[in-house]
């Protein structure tokens, strides 16, 4: 066993071994980078001879290449991205779809520019099912893989890496996006929030999921467009592929009126009693097994009781306005919970609403 990497590359795949050769091909003409890293291929499940690609990899290079797999239980990438972080060794992590073709100085470009508190996202060119046939070992090999790239790509990704540049600028609370498909992070960032969340089955969104929670956390998205991004080669697209993005099976769960910052199936799975609640107000007793957390910790949950002059912990990531019979909450408390439970006559649209007493409800749909 090599000393701690200084980063691990986490490979996801499934059932296209052509491209998963080409992926790790490129990754082994990698430049600048011998002996700091590991390669991980995370596997969902695979049937047919993906195994034997990674195995005859792992026997002609030099670092240490692992293969993790499990039985396919329809797609599951949040999944197989968690399971390739659970086994990496090294501080700082790359995801990469196992459909990507690296320039030769990828890698080196994400370790030059990683700092702490950043995350750095990227995207791929996109090449036709004409230019994807002409990828082939001896074009990776070359590093020559850029020869192919079409103008109009090459100027949307110009686009997109102005448009992140300029939603850092404003300070946009949301933007700029992710694609999983090639993201750069501290290792300790990605368990601040548990990793991807595994609820997200099928395609779509997890990604999009991941960077709203990692902004909650404080953390920086920048993209790394205006130095390195991976070239994607064509394949037909997943049976899961909605036509339109909308009409995606994930796209409600993403809309959520509330999200935990620390999602609650990802990682690791967090039980009732994980939930960080803070309660605020007399009379109020948190059913069983939910437990107040310390003075000293940041709410995931606040639960204000009116009647109350407080006003919600901005940073917890759900407010709870509890108004039993006869009480009236303030303006501020209707405009900032998210959830209320009690008398619906003080219910907006904003607000989810539960029955008086239905607290315990209103804390398992978090979950």
């Amino acid at each position: 066993m090599q000393a701690t990497p200084e980063f691990s590359l986490l490979v996801s795949t499934f059932e296209r071994p052509r491209h998963l050769e080409l992926t790790l091909l490129s990754i082994a003409t990698q430049r600048g980078v011998e002996g700091l890293l590991e390669v991980i291929v995370t596997d969902d499940g695979s049937r047919d001879h993906t195994a034997r690609v990674v195995e005859s990899f792992a026997r002609s290079v030099s670092f240490p290449v692992r293969f993790l797999t499990h039985e396919h239980e329809g797609f599951q990438l949040a999944r197989c991205r968690n399971e390739g972080v659970r086994a990496a060794r090294a501080p700082y992590l790359l995801f990469l779809d196992g459909d990507l073709v690296l320039p030769p100085d990828h890698l080196q470009r994400h370790l030059e520019v990683r700092r702490e508190g950043v995350v750095f996202g990227g995207d791929c060119c996109r090449l036709d099912e004409a230019t994807s046939r002409r990828v082939d070992a001896e074009l990776v090999g070359s590093g020559r893989i850029a020869d192919l790239a079409p103008r109009e790509e090459l100027r949307r990704l110009a686009r997109v890496h102005r448009k992140a540049r300029l939603y850092n600028l404003l300070r946009h609370p949301t933007k700029p996006k992710l694609f999983g498909g090639t993201i750069s992070i501290w290792k300790k960032d990605y368990e601040r929030v548990n990793g991807y969340d595994e609820r997200f089955e099928g395609w779509g969104c997890e990604d999009d999921d991941l960077r709203l929670r990692l902004k909650k956390a404080g953390l920086r998205v920048e993209s790394i467009l205006g130095t390195t991004f991976t070239y994607h080669v064509w394949h037909p697209p997943h049976a899961t592929t909605p036509r339109r993005w909308r009409e995606g099976r994930n796209v409600a769960y993403l809309r959520r009126r509330t999200r935990l910052t620390r999602c609650r199936r990802g990682l690791v799975t967090l039980d009732d009693a994980d939930l960080r609640i803070r309660v605020r107000g007399q009379g109020l007793s948190l059913p069983a097994p939910f437990e107040s957390c310390g003075a000293d910790q940041t709410p995931e949950v606040e639960i204000i009781v009116a009647p109350s002059r407080r006003t919600f912990d901005p940073r917890a990531d759900v407010a709870i306005l509890v108004v039993p019979e006869g009480a009236r909450p303030t303006r501020a408390q209707l405009r900032h919970a998210a959830l209320l439970v009690g008398d619906g006559r003080w219910a907006r649209h904003h607000l989810q609403h539960f029955p008086p007493g239905e607290l315990e409800a209103a804390l398992r749909s978090l979950l």
